[in-house]
């Protein structure tokens, strides 16, 4: 197959092409929630509520607890924006743990544009 640059090519079907690749330049972007550490709620608190909000498995809940608790914080789910950003504010929203009584509000999460 060769190009003849001479030779009237099906502007239909250039017109679809361009068009194609100009959505596909238009994709959105990833987003990250990430949830960050703190001293105020248990594994079994963050266990739970990444199960419930999540809908993560257990074991994966866990190994996300330890990530957090060593890291300081831990990329929980990944997204469109407006997806992550209610994953965010379910989290916000979770309530203290009450097995602590220090415990007076939700863990922090934040959302963050994937790289």
């Amino acid at each position: 197959m060769y190009f003849d640059s001479e030779k009237k090519i099906n502007s239909d079907f250039d017109l679809d092409l361009i068009e194609i690749t100009k959505e596909s330049e238009k994709t959105e972007p990833f987003y990250n929630v990430v949830l960050l550490d703190d001293n105020d709620h248990t594994y079994e608190y963050v266990i739970e509520m990444l199960m419930e909000v999540c809908g993560l498995s257990k074991k994966s809940s866990y190994e996300m607890a330890c990530e957090v608790d060593f890291l300081g914080r831990v990329v929980v789910y990944t997204g469109n924006k407006k997806e992550a950003e209610r994953k965010r504010d379910q989290i916000l929203s979770y309530g203290p743990d009450w097995r602590l009584e220090r415990s007076t509000c939700s863990m922090n999460a934040t959302v963050e544009i994937t790289e």
